[in-house]
């Protein structure tokens, strides 16, 4: 692509005749435009090859030189005199529209003259230093990587940043990786104490078990073993939980669909309504979230889709539409690209801060065939996000923790094992080191913090929770993310108290996908010698087992009575002898079995087999019931998606 910019007080454009049959329609022979800049645009044949690239960088260079003239107006006109290298009618066509599509998305004022015809032009240049510039884009080769890079003047200071952290300044190029390399990094283990235990990474390895510390807290330990050490086994033996959540009828995969897409049976999705029944209850309830819904497919052409999306490059899901093979979509990969575009066109003011969002975002990435693994990494997933808005450090730090402490509930509510990890900027954790301690504290568990030396992307400081599955490898849940920088990239403002706009202090944060908690949910129940699912997420909490049809009915009444008191159970009616339906009952993890004869329908006092502690009791309902209830106190309810009766039920996989 090569570009002409010149600034004129005015231009004045006749439209001729066409020179071309598949020209622009057009509405006027006649446009002008006044204190504009004219962006005479000649698209080349190698721009085919890298549409994408090409593009965003030519609509952020006129963007750049659009505010260092300070001009009115723009005005896109089709010159195909810059270069001998022509690319083809159609795809210039293509490439001029969508530059001025993104440009009027962005509400400049911008105007195009039409493609394929003959033209008359006036013109008056201002004649200043920076009235007339000449600019090329093109891809160069750097490494096995393609860099889209500009040719032109650049005066001595001028740079530009990007989320990533690319700079360009003078004649010097200067890339994210480059920046990364100057950043030095500390490590520790902080205690929940405020006790710090300085981490020698280099030989960590060798020395592991030096470290007291990883054995006072083992969880921590496993933690550093399976992602900090990259031990192999871990990663490569496959998680009991694939096979488990196949035979147990939850989930499995689809073979119509792409890999890491995967279908849900009933009980499947009971568990996966009652996690996001709770996601969302603390975005809503809790935190006080407006919830929104934002499109899942994005138009890749735009400047701000593509800069939030470039560090997930090699993993989008891209889409092609049947009417312009040279238009592309991009399945998002998170809730934030509609999410910053809703924020940027909002009024807020500071006393309104502050402002938090909730999305259920059914997200897409295309992982690695050989990253793939049941549940843990998956190609569609669903990511309950929170986002708060805040006016200042201070104020994002308040939200931060009230994140964290909302997501450890829901972490320790889950029975999972799991560690927690921080990454902080130096300057904020010797400023905000206690409030680190207090969280630990609030979730009585040390952390791994690497401390960083220096910015090298958007957030200040995060963390996560990272789950620790049965062969004691492990997957990220929960993060929160203090970010600093977004809000002035993405126009993202509000109105301070003195009338000025000023960038929020973004506070992103995810519960985690619901599909990775159900993963170290059910690799968690798997550590036990009897496996056993939370009580609050067991699709059946109460087996009633009649001992023969004649107790069929009073199983009925029984099984009517618990479910007054929002407690899901279920009847196996089926013609099988006594210990084949405890059996099914076993398999199925459930987690009380009530036994049925003459003695409980004459005396009302039930056989109770409880997993948990694998006792046999004698209770009264109101007992039983009264005992659920005090396990599952504030945590989501749902009835059960499937019929009272086995006899009913169809076989989807596993057992009979």
């Amino acid at each position: 692509m090569k570009i002409l910019f010149i600034h004129a007080d005015y231009i004045k454009i006749e439209v001729k005749k066409k020179a071309i049959s598949d020209a622009d329609e057009i509405n006027a022979k006649n446009l002008e435009a006044n204190e504009c800049l004219v962006v005479w645009t000649t698209v080349e044949k190698d721009d085919e090859k890298n549409k994408d690239e090409i593009l965003n960088k030519t609509i952020d260079n006129i963007k750049d030189v659009h505010s260092k003239v300070n001009a009115k107006s723009i005005v896109i006109y089709p010159y195909a005199h810059l270069s001998s290298d022509l690319a083809s009618p159609k795809f210039a066509k293509t490439m001029l529209q969508a530059i001025y599509e993104n440009l009027k998305e962005q509400n400049l004022d911008v105007i195009k003259a039409p493609f394929g015809y003959y033209k008359g032009f006036e013109i008056k240049c201002k004649g200043h230093p920076l009235s007339e510039l000449s600019r090329e884009i093109k891809v160069e080769e750097v490494g096995e990587k393609e860099k889209c890079v500009v040719d032109s003047v650049i005066k001595e200071g001028e740079k530009k940043i990007t989320r990533e952290g690319v700079i360009k300044e003078g004649e010097k190029k200067i890339t994210r990786e480059g920046v990364v390399k100057e950043i030095i990094s500390e490590f520790f283990v902080l205690a929940p104490t405020g006790e710090e235990y300085e981490i020698n990474m280099k030989n960590l390895k060798e020395n592991l078990e030096k470290y007291e510390i990883f054995n006072k807290f083992p969880t921590l330990k496993k933690y550093m073993v399976a992602e900090e050490l990259k031990n192999a086994n871990a990663s490569s033996v496959e998680p009991p939980s694939i096979k488990a959540m196949v035979h147990m009828e939850l989930i499995d995969y689809e073979k119509a669909s792409d890999s890491g897409n995967l279908r849900f049976y009933p009980k499947g999705n009971l568990i996966f309504d009652l996690l996001s029944d709770w996601a969302e209850e603390i975005a809503l309830s809790r935190l006080g979230a407006m919830k929104i819904e934002t499109p899942l497919i994005y138009d890749w052409s735009m400047p701000d889709i593509r800069e939030q999306g470039q560090s997930f490059h090699e993993r989008h899901y891209m889409v092609k539409i049947p009417d312009d093979e040279n238009k592309e979509f991009v399945l998002r990969f998170a809730g934030d690209f509609g999410l910053f575009r809703i924020m940027k066109q909002v009024n807020m003011s500071y006393d309104q801060l502050p402002i938090r969002i909730y999305e259920f975002s059914k997200s897409f990435r295309y992982e690695k065939k050989g990253e793939l693994s049941g549940l843990r990494r998956l190609r569609a997933f669903h990511m309950p996000d929170v986002h708060s808005f805040c006016r200042d450090i201070e104020q994002g730090w308040d939200e931060y923790e009230n994140l964290y402490k909302n997501y450890a509930d829901l972490a320790n509510a889950t029975g999972i094992e799991y560690a927690v990890v921080f990454r902080i900027v130096k300057e904020f954790y010797d400023k905000y080191k206690d409030r680190l301690i207090n969280l630990l504290r609030y979730s009585d568990k040390p952390a791994f913090v690497e401390v960083l030396s220096s910015m090298k992307h958007y957030w200040a400081v995060k963390h996560e929770f990272q789950g620790i599955d049965s062969v004691d490898g492990n997957c990220q849940l929960s993060t929160v993310q203090l970010d600093v920088k977004d809000a002035s990239l993405y126009g993202i403002n509000f109105v301070s108290k003195d009338g000025k706009k000023k960038g929020c202090t973004i506070c992103h944060s995810s519960v985690g996908s619901i599909e990775r908690w159900m993963f170290e949910i059910l690799e968690n129940a798997l550590k036990k010698e009897k496996p056993m699912l939370p009580l609050w997420l067991s699709p059946t909490q109460i087996r009633i087992v009649p001992v023969s049809k004649e107790f069929l009915n009073f199983s009925s009444e029984i099984a009517g009575e618990i479910e007054k008191s929002n407690i899901r159970a279920d009847i196996d009616d089926r013609n099988e002898t006594l210990s084949a339906k405890i059996r099914k009952a076993e398999r199925e993890w459930v987690p009380y079995i009530v036994v049925i004869g003459e003695r409980e329908r004459e005396s009302r006092k039930f056989s109770v087999r409880r997993r948990e502690d694998n006792k046999n009791l004698n209770m009264e309902i109101s007992e039983l019931t009264e005992e659920i209830k005090s396990k599952t106190d504030n945590m989501p309810f749902r009835k059960s998606n499937l019929s009272k009766q086995l006899s009913k039920r169809p076989i989807f996989v596993g057992y009979t």
